[in-house]
């Protein structure tokens, strides 16, 4: 005990710690109160130390110099921000925890122009008078998609709950049970439509759902149809769903609008670079669906937003709503998005361009000289310090879209001689700018189709500087 106290006594005072040159040269690069924090911070964490580990305290070296080199680390940690770029190396291409699609480089340019200055977001240039900030996308949207009118929301998930409060509140909307989704984040479609004041009404069965049960399910308090995509899962074996435009013509039959939510949305069929047929939204507006939502960040290739596009009717109801304020899109995810759309009026140049769409397009053959370079690189400047193998390795398109798809491609995996696989992880997760990768099998695996060739740079830096702190 009494070594303990005296130990608490030995840390320096505040006071005196931020009079140390090495945090005085910290005070004026960064904020005072940031560098006063962490000596604060620093101190607390020596005391604690102190404390539950009264064996082991001995061995702290509370000097001034010592502890003071201690607080500017944690100093330079509070001055980093919270949220900044990975390198993803996961393979999974619209990785949720990573932000999912990455933005094109005409987007870029548009948020930049756009955010550092005012704009017209809600002016109308040739009358004068205020605008709609959803103008600026509605006609490119309803040219790529074939429909009367459309309108912008800041996700999908507010998309869906808007338009079924705007048309449905208070009524019943049908839907079949195996469309009865949950996404990230406990998004489950029974607790939105309660959050919308819709009462839920399912019918059918998990793996089959026929057109007479929707039938046999209407009634004078029905308000309209509900058909769900399943975008993030797939029911296979002995299976039936009815077709959009077989609740079209019922819902025509019963003067019931029908709402589908597609989820990822596509704008493109992509099925000639092997992956399996999704219905785009185009071909889900022309067979008559009232109005249909999807995600501007997925398969679409683009900022955070829900697109709602169907008949005019129908999308003045949801515009009108008051909810609608609550869930606009803000002027920069505009910005992003209208530069993405403006791409797709021309497909092989959002092939081009749309990162996502890059990647979906990158062939094993392409992969492999990619993974052979970077391993080469890795055993010339590490040597035995670690071990390298080219891996066959499937990629994912994540982000709740294409369930079943698998990209076949290569990654390179890495096992490190004096550092565990987690331990090798959890340093290329410290890194400027962090690395993530993917454990397996004991090994870290980097997969060469969610890293662009400028980042490589970067990658083998982190790798080399974890390494050889490793044998340091």
């Amino acid at each position: 005990m009494e070594t303990t106290q005296c130990l608490l006594r030995q840390l320096p005072a505040i006071d005196r710690l931020l009079n140390d040159p090495a945090l005085q040269q910290l005070d004026g690069p960064l904020p005072h109160v940031l560098v006063r924090e962490a000596a604060q911070l620093t101190i607390e964490r020596l005391r604690r130390q102190i404390l539950d580990f009264p064996e082991q305290a001995g061995q702290l070296d509370l000097s001034v110099p010592a502890v003071a080199a201690l607080a500017v680390v944690r100093a330079e940690q509070l001055a980093q921000p919270s949220l900044r770029p990975v390198i993803n190396a996961t393979g999974t291409l619209l990785h949720t925890n990573l932000g999912r699609a990455p933005l094109c480089d005409r987007a870029l340019t548009a948020v930049t122009e756009v955010s550092r200055g005012y704009s017209n977001l809600e002016f109308d240039l040739t009358s004068g008078e205020r605008g709609q900030r959803y103008s600026h996308v509605e006609g490119l949207i309803c040219r790529l998609t074939g429909a009367e009118a459309a309108t912008v929301v800041n996700n999908n998930a507010g998309a869906v709950l808007l338009a079924l409060t705007a048309l449905a509140k208070g009524k019943e909307a049908i839907v079949s049970r195996g469309e009865m989704i949950e996404i990230g984040g406990s998004f489950r479609v029974p607790e939105v439509m309660a959050a919308g004041g819709v009462i839920l009404r399912e019918t059918g069965t998990t793996n089959k759902t026929h057109l007479q049960d929707y039938r046999q399910a209407i009634n004078p308090q029905t308000g309209l149809l509900l058909k769900i995509h399943t975008s993030n899962y797939r029911i296979v074996g002995f299976t039936e769903a009815v077709s959009t435009g077989e609740l079209v013509q019922l819902g025509a039959k019963h003067k019931l609008p029908i709402l589908e939510d597609l989820g990822s949305g596509m704008l493109m069929d992509l099925t000639s670079y092997g992956l399996p047929k999704e219905p785009t939204v185009r071909e889900t507006v022309a067979a008559g669906a009232d109005v249909v939502t999807f995600s501007g960040d997925k398969l679409l290739g683009g900022p955070q937003a829900g697109l709602i596009v169907g008949r005019q009717t129908a999308i003045d109801a949801i515009r009108k709503h008051p909810m609608a304020r609550a869930l606009r899109i803000d002027k920069m995810t505009l910005a992003a998005l209208e530069a993405t759309l403006q791409l797709y009026l021309d497909q092989h140049q959002a092939l081009r361009e749309i990162p996502v769409l890059q990647m979906l397009q990158i062939s094993p053959e392409e992969l492999q000289p990619r993974c052979r370079e970077l391993e080469a690189t890795l055993q010339n400047r590490l040597g035995d310090r670690i071990t390298t193998e080219i891996i066959s390795e499937n990629s994912m398109v994540g982000g709740g879209a294409l369930p079943l798809a698998e990209l076949p491609g290569y990654a390179v995996a890495i096992k490190a001689a004096q550092l565990s696989t987690d331990q090798l992880a959890l340093r290329l997760r410290a890194a400027e700018p962090p690395v993530i990768g993917r454990i397996q099998d004991d090994r870290l695996l980097l997969n060469p189709r969610t890293f662009t060739e400028r980042e490589v740079p970067a990658l083998l830096r982190a790798l080399i500087k974890a390494l050889n702190g490793a044998a340091s």
